[in-house]
């Protein structure tokens, strides 16, 4: 699907009622499978990834029944059925690797495939930790999907992660689930901690302290009843899209704002951009709020350290931001970038350069020149969901048209993205 742009003429206006946080979604419908009794679910993410789960957990015997955006779902408990056939994640890498954390614990052997993107995704960081525990697994070339998982009694173990990462911390801390003992995970770096907050919804025992998350293992969860908040990774889009194009005002509703995400909204505050928290509430241990978004006069930035762990998702898009502000943006420590759905660092930079932008990359992040004058052009997401977002909110500041092709990959999270954009163009 080709998906063409044109230029925004007037102000950003109106609100925004954003599909459920992929995150979340995600980890939800895994420890509602692993609870034994109904759960169920409100907003639950629209993007294809998220359904991905939800057959994932349905093939290994749990119950799921789809209405609308609520789910509703049959959990077996920690033992799960030997699935028919091989699992298909899809598209995503949040499916593949939180999984496999339960798949290490059962008493079969299952075999997890992907798309031809998420085949070429290294997995040796999940790989590592689950055969420390005493799970077997088999990998494509040792390390690529598909893979192939024999599981059964774990161990626990105290790992500390080489690279920070919230996907990797999650799968050691639910392979724990079914370790007799504790399981200690170490992080080099804070990640986002939508799963601690929901293990412990869910009723699991876990100590958190400066750097590490333990989890006692065999706990009986039980299910629950829980609402996803607004996915602030989608999100970001429209908050880049109204600070980007002169007086808009945009008003995002009951958007996640967990502190591990919310470095976001503290980023785009040091680049000038006017975003104030409206209203802000507690659901299920998640701060929930919403958000209005102004145009603004936008200074530089730069994404290193934390900044770049904590914001890794949201970079394709902030790289817009910065080609329209005075001073640009300089990204570094993000080579995480190169092992999403595409080398994130190499497409974002050659769509900008397509729309007329100076982009300079590095191994681990790029440079771009402020005060971009954007143009025409056609670019390629490359099938992946935020280039051919952040692609569409570049184009607002084109001078004319800008053709995406593949635009179709916008549906992996945020399926009702083209229809959001035109609402909020008028």
């Amino acid at each position: 699907m080709q998906q063409t742009v044109t230029p925004a003429t007037g102000p950003l206006d109106g609100s925004v009622r954003l599909p459920g946080d992929k995150s979340i979604s995600h980890r939800y419908a895994m420890l509602a499978a692993a609870a034994p009794g109904i759960s169920k679910i409100a907003n639950y993410s629209s993007g294809a990834d998220c359904h991905s789960t939800l057959r994932c957990i349905e093939a290994l015997g749990a119950s799921v029944t789809i209405e609308g955006r609520d789910v509703t779902i049959e959990g077996r408990g920690l033992d799960w059925s030997a699935p028919a056939a091989d699992l298909d994640a899809g598209n995503s890498g949040s499916t593949i690797r939180m999984l496999s954390g339960f798949l290490a614990g059962q008493p079969f052997t299952s075999r997890l495939v992907g798309d031809e993107s998420l085949s070429q995704r290294p997995m040796q960081r999940i790989m590592t930790p689950l055969a420390q525990m005493g799970a077997t697994l088999v990998a494509r070339d040792g390390k690529f999907p598909p893979i192939e998982i024999t599981g059964g009694t774990l161990r626990p173990i105290e790992y500390a992660m080489p690279v920070a990462s919230a996907q990797v911390k999650s799968c050691v801390l639910f392979a724990g689930l079914f370790a007799d003992g504790v399981t200690t995970v170490r992080e080099p770096a804070p990640t986002r901690d939508h799963t601690e907050v929901a293990l412990r919804e869910f009723g699991a025992t876990l100590e958190r302290g400066p750097g590490f998350v333990s989890i006692h293992g065999r706990p009986r969860l039980q299910p629950r009843e829980l609402a996803v908040p607004g996915d602030l990774s989608s999100a970001a889009f429209f908050l880049v899209a109204a600070a980007i194009v002169p007086g808009s005002s945009v008003i995002l509703h009951g958007v996640g704002l967990n502190p591990t995400r919310a470095t976001l909204i503290d980023f785009l505050v040091s680049m000038g951009v006017e975003v104030r928290i409206l209203d802000i509430a507690m659901r299920n241990g998640e701060p929930v709020g919403d958000l209005l978004v102004r145009g603004s006069q936008l200074k530089g930035g730069v994404i290193e350290g934390k900044w770049a762990a904590a914001l890794i998702d949201e970079i394709p898009v902030l790289s817009v931001l910065g080609a329209c502000s005075e001073q640009g943006l300089l990204v570094k420590d993000a080579a995480e970038l190169r092992i999403k759905e595409t080398d994130r660092i190499e497409t974002t930079a050659a769509n900008l350069c397509l729309l007329g932008a100076q982009v300079e990359t590095f191994p681990d992040g790029f440079r771009i020149a402020g005060q971009q004058q954007l143009h025409a052009a056609e670019v390629d997401s490359h099938g992946d969901h935020r280039i051919a977002m952040a692609c569409a909110v570049a184009a607002l500041r084109a001078s004319g048209p800008v053709s995406i092709r593949n635009a179709e990959a916008a549906s992996v999270s945020f399926p009702e993205f083209w229809d959001t954009l035109a609402q909020v163009r008028g």
